[in-house]
């Protein structure tokens, strides 16, 4: 897979990266990673990449494609089950690390409303006891969506490692699904921050939310600072896949 999808990142598009040095002062095991999100994979694979590079002494780059020769496979993400079972590539993504869980909110293109399945969390607690996990808590690639509260319960039950992690360019560069290459000369960037300071026992829930928000600056008050032009441009390709996909149905 890393020598499949490198140049997408290193050669279609580039990938400016931020913070490779924390990764290496973390612990083996009991980190989440949490990320805004743009696409389905090509954020987690671009992960892949760079934490691998970093742990392999490269400094804020993924040049030298050689970081793959010892990978560090206890390495998860968290997925939606329904989306992990649509094609023969994403059984293959699904095998290679996702854990994949069953969304409260949304199946198959509709709203709905059903409780959380404790296997679901349990799944993330024995990814977390055996390395690390990223996991996007907007649930959708939607930009400045809420965070969904699941996330900080897992955060309070199992006390990771919090580190968050801003990715941009990924929704201009790849198609929703984030498979195939839709502009190429785009400057992609990943900004990894310091694990979060998070009082596990005492900090409520919403707490926990309005911090993870600000950390993955995706809370409400950064929509002030975003460029007009660029929420224009967001809503009319949403607009535009969306008209599409009726087309298709």
């Amino acid at each position: 897979m890393g020598l499949i999808t490198h140049s997408r990142y290193k050669g279609f598009n580039k990938l400016k990266i931020e913070g490779s040095e924390i990764i290496r002062e973390l612990p083996e095991k009991n980190v989440l990673f949490v990320s805004n999100h743009q696409t389905y994979f090509a954020d987690v694979v671009a992960m892949f990449h760079v934490f691998n590079a970093a742990l392999s002494g490269r400094e804020d780059n993924i040049k030298n494609i050689l970081y793959l020769w010892k990978p560090k496979l206890n390495f998860y993400y968290v997925a939606a089950k329904e989306t992990m079972k649509k094609s023969l590539l994403t059984k293959v993504l699904a095998y290679a690390g996702s854990i994949s869980i069953e969304r409260t909110w949304r199946a198959n293109g509709q709203e709905v409303n059903r409780k959380v399945k404790f296997s679901d969390i349990s799944n993330i607690g024995i990814a977390l006891d055996d390395g690390w996990v990223v996991t996007f808590p907007q649930g959708t690639t939607k930009p400045w969506k809420p965070l969904r509260k699941g996330t900080a319960h897992i955060i309070k039950k199992y006390k990771p490692v919090v580190v968050p992690v801003v990715i941009d360019g990924f929704r201009r560069s790849f198609d929703k699904k984030g498979l195939y290459i839709k502009k190429k000369g785009i400057l992609q960037s990943m900004i990894i921050k310091q694990p979060l300071e998070i009082d596990y026992d005492n900090e409520s829930i919403d707490q926990v939310i309005e911090k993870l928000e600000y950390a993955i600056e995706q809370h409400p008050s950064f929509l002030h600072v975003i460029p007009q032009e660029e929420l224009a441009a967001y809503e009319a390709d949403h607009q535009k896949r969306r008209y599409s996909y009726k087309g298709k149905s």
